[in-house]
Formats: C-alpha cells, sequence, structure tokens
C-alpha cells in the first residue's frame, strides 16, 4: 500500500484538530465550571468564515480582518474556541466591580474566571497542535466572524479561534500587513 503525504496530511490536521477540541476541553478550570463550547471548522466552512472575516473587515474597519481572512483560507482547519459568561461567587473584584452581584447588573461585562479558562484552553489546544508539529495561529478576528456566523453559541461573549496548517511553509509567519493608516485599527 502506497500513503500519499499530501492527501493523509488534510486527515492528519483534523485528527490534531479533535485531540485539540480534548485538550481545551480537559484543560483546567475555575472552579471545576465549564463554560466552554468548542467546534473545529475544515473544507467549505473556512470559505464562509473568511467571507464573512472580509464583511466585518467592511463593517468596522479593521484591515487586519482582511488578512487574516486569507491566513483562513489557507488553513487545513480552524478550531474555534468560546466561552458563555457566568459569575463564580468568588467576590474578587478582578472584573472590575467589588462583589459578584454587582457585576450581574452588567450581564455582558465578563467575569475574569470565564476568560482566564478561555485562555488556558486555547493555551493546551495551541500546545497539542505543537505537539504534533501542525503550525497554528491564534486569532481574536476568526473568532469573531464564527461568533458572527453563530457557530458557536450568542451565550459565548469571548471566542477565539486557532488556526490550523500543515504544509512546508507556515502561513501565519510571513503575514503581508497592510500598511494604510487605518490597519493599526
Amino acid at each position: 500500500m502506497t500513503v500519499n503525504e499530501q492527501q493523509s496530511r488534510k486527515d492528519l490536521v483534523l485528527d490534531v484538530a479533535r485531540g485539540m477540541m480534548a485538550a481545551a476541553r480537559t484543560a483546567p478550570k475555575a472552579k471545576g465550571v465549564d463554560n466552554l463550547e468548542i467546534v473545529t471548522l475544515n473544507g467549505d466552512d473556512l470559505h464562509r468564515l473568511a467571507q464573512k472575516m472580509r464583511a466585518l473587515s467592511e463593517e468596522n474597519g479593521f484591515k487586519f480582518f482582511l488578512r487574516d481572512a486569507n491566513n483562513v483560507e489557507q488553513s487545513d482547519a480552524v478550531v474555534v474556541i468560546g466561552t458563555r459568561l457566568g459569575v463564580f461567587n468568588l467576590n474578587c473584584g478582578m472584573c472590575g466591580f467589588p462583589t459578584c452581584a454587582d457585576k450581574l447588573q452588567f450581564k455582558d461585562i465578563p467575569c475574569a474566571f470565564n476568560t482566564n479558562d478561555l485562555g488556558i484552553a486555547l493555551g493546551s489546544a495551541a500546545a497539542y497542535a505543537a505537539d504534533h508539529r501542525i503550525d497554528s495561529r491564534i486569532m481574536y478576528s476568526a473568532g469573531a466572524a464564527a461568533h458572527a456566523l453563530g457557530i458557536v453559541s450568542s451565550e459565548c461573549k469571548a471566542v477565539l479561534a486557532i488556526l490550523l496548517s500543515c504544509s512546508g511553509k507556515s502561513p501565519y509567519f510571513d503575514r503581508v500587513a497592510d500598511k494604510t493608516p487605518q490597519a493599526t485599527k
């Protein structure tokens, strides 16, 4: 039997994405409360995500969404991780409010532990990709587009995405930045 590397690497990336989802799911979480939603996109869904990123760039003027959309289309898969908001009744004040009861007046302000849990999950997932020699890059822009497309529930207020590629050179390394003044937005 002959195995063609070019064909098998697509399967490998999806296997690694599955492992990344498990790594994110099993990452430590505050008080053991799991507020994460995790999905993997590939195939035509990557084009749909890139198109949404381009549309969002038109709306918000952020040119880096255009650059990042190109990276999505160069990717083999994208892992999307979002967190629903909740409070942990620790009254830590890290969200800017003295108590969790005070914060509850503002439902769209994340609890610091929600975003900490998201960051730990992203780190675990990205480490899994690195351990399997798959190039990756965490992006806000792709997460925002995934959220806008409803890929994760509207309850997820913080959403980021990890782009994955297995090629001769990482598409996430020498990225061409737009030099216009709006590019800094």
